[in-house]
C-alpha cells in the first residue's frame, strides 16, 4: 500500500498522477482538515474536496480547485442579499457542503463522511481526513489573529505574520485509519504541500508523526518550491513565521526526523551539500506540474525512487 500525505493544490497534482500510475485500491491518501471552517452555516473541507474532485474526474483544471464548469448562482444571490462572498462556492460544490453538514448534524464524523462522499462518486483510492476532531489553522498578524482561510482568501495573504498555530490539535487524535495506513504502508509520500500549513497540521496531530518516525517503508518528500518562483508566494512568509529557512531545504528540515529521500527541482541542486548534511538523499529533476503527463512523469519518478 502507497500511504500519500497532503494538502492543496500542488499535492493533488501529484496525487493525480500517482492515480495514473499505481492500482487506485492501493493508495491511501491522508489529508491536511486545518483549513476547514464554516462560511454560510455550511462546513467546509478546502483539500478533502481539492482530493476528492480531483479524483473523480470533476475538478477544474485551470483553477486547480472547485468543480469543473460549475455556476456560482447561489453566490451571486447571496451577494445581493448583503452576505460575504470573498470564498468562492460553485453551485455543484454548495451541493457538497450543504450534504456534509447534514450529515455531520446527523451523528456522523467527517472519516464516515468522506467515505461516503468517495462511495457515491466512484472513487477507489482511500481517503482519509487526518482527524474527525476540529482543528483549525490560525494565522496571528500584526492587525489580529484571523483563520487561514481569511489570511489567505480574503485578505489576499498581505498582512505581515507574526505567528501561525494549529488551534485544537493538542486534544485531536488520528482518523480511524490513519496510524494503521502508515504502519502498513510499504512507501509513503509526503507531497509538495506547503510545509507549514497542509503538511505542518498533519504532523502535529498526537501519533502521526511518531509513526512517520517508526515506519519501516521508505518516505520520500517532494519539494513545493521551485528556484526563487515561491517568493511571490504567501509560503515564504509563513516559513518566515515558523522559523523555518524559505527554502527547499527549510521544507525539509521539517521532516527531517522520518525522511530519507527528498525530489528538489533541478534549478535547486545547490541545496544538495546541505541535504547530505542531515542525512537526506537528494533526487533533482523538473517538479514543475501543468500538464497530466507531467503529472505521470513526477510520479514515476518518485515511484522509482522507492524501488530502490
Amino acid at each position: 500500500m502507497l500511504v500519500v500525505l497532503t494538502g492543496g493544490t500542488g499535492g493533488a497534482k501529484l496525487i493525480e498522477g500517482l492515480s495514473h500510475e499505481v492500482d487506485p485500491a492501493e493508495l491511501t491518501i491522508i489529508c491536511n482538515t486545518a483549513d476547514d471552517f464554516v462560511l454560510h452555516g455550511l462546513n467546509i473541507s478546502p483539500d478533502l474536496d481539492t482530493i476528492m474532485y480531483t479524483l473523480a474526474g470533476l475538478s477544474d483544471p485551470v483553477q486547480g480547485w472547485g468543480i469543473q464548469e460549475d455556476t456560482f448562482t447561489v453566490l451571486q444571490q447571496l451577494e445581493g442579499l448583503g452576505a460575504e462572498v470573498w470564498f468562492k462556492l460553485g453551485d455543484k460544490d454548495i451541493a457538497t457542503h450543504i450534504t456534509r453538514t447534514h450529515l455531520l448534524r446527523a451523528g456522523l464524523k467527517l472519516s464516515d463522511v468522506t467515505e461516503r462522499f468517495r462511495k457515491h462518486l466512484g472513487i477507489k483510492e482511500r481517503i482519509l481526513p487526518m482527524t474527525d476532531d476540529g482543528i483549525e489553522t490560525r494565522v496571528e498578524t500584526v492587525e489580529g489573529e484571523i483563520s487561514f482561510q481569511e489570511y489567505f482568501v480574503k485578505r489576499r495573504w498581505q498582512p505581515e505574520v507574526k505567528k501561525i498555530f494549529y488551534a485544537g490539535v493538542e486534544q485531536s487524535r488520528p482518523a480511524p485509519g490513519v496510524l494503521e495506513a502508515i504502519r502498513g504502508a510499504a512507501a509513503i509520500i509526503i507531497c509538495p504541500s506547503n510545509p507549514v500549513t497542509s503538511i505542518g497540521p498533519i504532523l502535529a496531530v498526537p501519533g502521526i508523526r511518531n509513526a512517520l518516525k517508526q515506519a519501516t517503508a521508505p518516505v520520500v518528500g517532494v519539494s513545493p518550491m521551485i528556484g526563487e518562483s515561491a517568493i511571490s508566494l504567501p509560503r515564504p512568509k509563513l516559513m518566515v513565521a515558523q522559523r523555518m529557512d524559505p527554502s527547499d531545504l527549510g521544507a525539509a528540515w521539517g521532516y527531517e526526523d522520518f525522511l530519507e529521500q527528498f525530489v528538489i527541482d533541478c534549478q535547486d541542486e545547490r541545496w544538495r551539500d546541505q541535504f547530505e548534511a542531515l542525512g537526506i538523499e537528494v533526487v533533482a529533476t523538473s517538479i514543475f506540474m501543468k500538464s497530466l503527463a507531467d503529472k505521470r512523469r513526477l510520479a514515476r519518478e518518485v515511484l522509482a525512487l522507492m524501488e530502490k
